[in-house]
C-alpha cells in the first residue's frame, strides 16, 4: 500500500463491511506515514474465510516498501516450509523482485544492470525464504479493490501506526 491518504479500518470493520475476494491465503500489506516515516505491517493467514493466524509490526523510521517487504518475510516465517499457499501482495514492486528479478540479481553477485539494489538485506531474506518454501506461490493482488482479506491485511499494518 502507498501512504495512507483513506479512511483507516480496523479489523473488525473490515469483516463487517468487505466478504470479495480469495477465501483461503496469507494476505500481506505494508503501509507508511510519509514515505520516508513510521510504518506498519501486516499479515493474515485464512484457510476456508477463517484465520489461522495473523501478524502485524511498526518501524518508527521505515519506507513503504521495507514494511511490505517486512510483511512477506514475516509471512513467510510463518508458513512450515512444506506448505501449499498462495501469498498475496499488492506491490507489485515485491511480487516481481522474487519472481522475476532476484534470480538474476543473485547469479550478478546481488547487483542491478542500472545500480544498487535497495533494500538489500531485505531482499536477500526474503528470496531465501521464498526458496526454501517452493510449494508457496507468490502473486499479486489489487489494493483497496474489496477483497476482504487483502483490506484485513492493509487493517492490521494501519493498526502498527496506531
Amino acid at each position: 500500500m502507498a501512504p495512507r491518504t483513506q479512511e483507516q479500518l480496523t479489523p473488525e470493520q473490515v469483516l463487517a463491511r468487505f466478504d470479495a475476494g480469495p477465501k483461503t491465503g496469507v494476505f500481506t500489506d505494508g503501509s507508511c506515514e510519509g514515505n520516508p516515516g513510521p510504518g506498519g505491517w501486516g499479515f493474515v493467514w485464512v484457510e476456508a474465510d477463517r484465520i489461522r493466524e495473523e501478524g502485524r509490526g511498526a518501524d518508527p523510521d521505515t519506507t513503504n516498501n521495507r514494511m511490505e517487504l517486512t510483511a512477506l518475510i514475516e509471512a513467510y516465517r510463518t508458513l512450515p516450509e512444506d506448505s501449499q499457499v498462495t501469498i498475496y501482495s499488492d506491490s507489485q514492486l515485491c511480487v516481481n523482485t522474487i519472481n522475476e528479478w532476484a534470480a538474476k540479481w543473485e547469479q550478478r553477485g546481488w547487483r542491478r544492470k542500472t545500480g544498487p539494489i535497495k533494500n538489500l538485506e531485505l531482499v536477500q531474506e526474503l528470496y531465501a525464504l521464498a526458496q526454501a518454501h517452493p510449494g508457496v506461490e507468490l502473486t499479486w493482488i489489487r489494493a483497496h479493490d474489496g477483497s476482504r482479506w487483502n483490506e484485513y491485511a492493509d487493517a492490521l499494518a494501519g493498526l502498527a501506526l496506531a
